[in-house]
């Protein structure tokens, strides 16, 4: 009986066991690996174009299927980017390739990507191109077959402008179909080096009295003349308003010519030439030479004994004495092109080895002193400079980089059709051929705007026919567009696009 009990009780223990032969062994586990950083999916470059969105998300996998999440890990132009964390990428503020921010200046800005999956992290170099827009901007060659263009004066209530050549020659151009015409040569002209006729303004104020055109001439003694011209007279003639000699070199002439917004005659001469400004004229108020002089068209040219047609301006400095009665500015080394905008006058100063400068006057300042050649721009250049000189706005330096050049062609404050330039002072360099643009609001006295700011416009305005190889001018026409005179030839306008 005993040993039927225990029999018994070992049959139940037998059945409530687990390893009766109806069950299944538990597997063993694997072991896990290690954790691995995250790769990188996601290309190496990108590209845009300027003032666009960049279109970029950096993308990576994990072996452990990890989350990921994405960071700026570094790069020169870290600092420009940001990104989401999931790996969206965009710049901070929009490029702008007239003006590359990245460290080269080359328009690639190099970020660098990284990618954790909260343990271990890995990174992407990228390449961020930016491309050029030229922002509405077209360049169109509307005149060709010119001989040595200097200068295009606006011709009032006409989409036409005057074209004046070195040698001489004034054309009337029809820019809409490429038509010139020869309206008259001015004579009596020496037009070796630098000389010619070098400016031309059409006279707005009294045509009738004063003759339709105002031209600034180099005669064959050298001496720098303002002359009244006709244009459509059929006895053509000029006359001389004032002569400035210049004998010894045939260089440093000026040559700019306009009206200001107080009706005066506005004329800039150069120093002379010769390198140094040997003679000192820029600095001599009782010379014309290295000035802005200012002429006043007499009201009332029969009121003595024999006419009187042109006057030193009212307010010029030295009307009552102490220099030369027609100086209005000085210390200038060869201001070849300037321009109004409202009250203001903008100068582009040629320098002589390191330095091409702009400065700024309001016509209300008479007698400005701008350096030369105590300073070139704002380096010391000989002796020792005086209290109350007036620095330049801007200057940029002599080379061949993006933003140098080694002679300034003074431009315009654009006023056009074109909506991405108004407001924008344009100008360029003859040497080095850039065309750059700063925000006209930005010349202020007592200021200098950094050429590193200047948007290079090199590609926005490139032509549509030809090149710019010799960028001798700018000038407008009534309704304020803007033209490129070529010494090569060719007269390019800039239109919408």
């Amino acid at each position: 009986m005993r040993y039927a009990i225990g029999l018994a009780g070992t049959l139940l223990l037998a059945a409530c066991s687990g390893n009766s032969g109806s069950g299944t062994p538990a597997p063993t586990p694997t072991p896990s690996g290690p954790n691995t950083a995250p790769t990188f999916t996601s290309a190496t470059t990108a590209t845009l174009v300027e003032n666009a969105a960049l279109s970029y998300t950096a993308t990576a996998t994990d072996a452990q299927s990890n989350p990921i999440t994405y960071s700026v890990a570094g790069g020169a132009d870290a600092a420009r980017f940001s990104i989401t964390t999931t790996g969206v990428l965009t710049f901070i503020a929009a490029p702008n390739f007239d003006l590359p921010g990245d460290a080269d200046g080359d328009n690639v800005y190099q970020v660098q990507l990284g990618a954790s999956d909260g343990a271990l992290s890995t990174t992407l170099n990228l390449a961020v191109t930016v491309t050029n827009s030229r922002e509405g901007i077209a360049v169109k060659r509307v005149g060709t077959g010119f001989n040595q263009p200097l200068a295009v004066a606006a011709i009032p209530g006409s989409s036409n402008v005057y074209v004046a050549e070195k040698g001489g020659g004034i054309w009337r151009l029809d820019p809409a179909t490429g038509v010139k015409t020869l309206v008259r040569t001015i004579d009596n002209l020496s037009t070796d080096g630098e000389r010619g006729l070098l400016g031309m303004v059409v006279n707005t104020r009294s045509p009738g009295a004063y003759g339709e055109s105002f031209v600034v001439a180099t005669a064959p003694d050298g001496a720098v003349q303002v002359r009244a011209c006709t244009l459509t007279n059929p006895f053509p003639f000029c006359s001389i308003v004032l002569s400035t000699p210049h004998p010894t070199n045939n260089n440093h002439n000026g040559g700019w010519i306009d009206f200001g917004p107080d009706g005066n005659l506005y004329v800039a001469t150069g120093d002379g030439g010769g390198g140094g400004d040997p003679a000192n004229n820029a600095q001599n108020p009782n010379s014309r030479l290295g000035k802005i002089l200012r002429i006043a068209l007499n009201p009332d040219p029969f009121a003595g004994a024999a006419p009187l047609y042109y006057l030193p301006a009212p307010g010029n400095p030295f009307i009552a004495g102490g220099g030369d009665p027609y100086v209005w500015a000085l210390g200038l080394r060869n201001p070849f092109r300037n321009s109004f905008d409202g009250n203001r006058l903008i100068i582009a100063d040629v320098g002589q080895d390191a330095i091409e400068e702009i400065n700024v006057v309001n016509v209300t300042q008479p007698g400005l002193n701008f350096g030369w050649k105590f300073l070139e721009g704002t380096q010391p250049y000989s002796g020792t400079a005086p209290a109350g000189l007036t620095a330049p706005v801007s200057q940029y330096g002599h080379g061949t980089g993006p933003r140098q050049g080694s002679s300034i062609t003074g431009g315009y404050v654009y006023r056009g059709p074109v909506a991405s330039l108004v407001g924008q002072y344009v100008f360029g360099d003859f040497v080095s051929g850039n065309i750059w643009s700063l925000p006209a609001a930005s010349l202020v006295q007592g200021s200098l705007f950094p050429s590193a700011q200047y948007e290079r416009r090199n590609q926005d305005f490139a032509p549509d026919v030809g090149a710019i190889t010799g960028l001798a001018s700018f000038g407008t026409d009534s309704a304020g567009n803007l033209f490129l005179v070529d010494i090569g030839g060719s007269i390019y306008m800039v239109q919408p696009g």
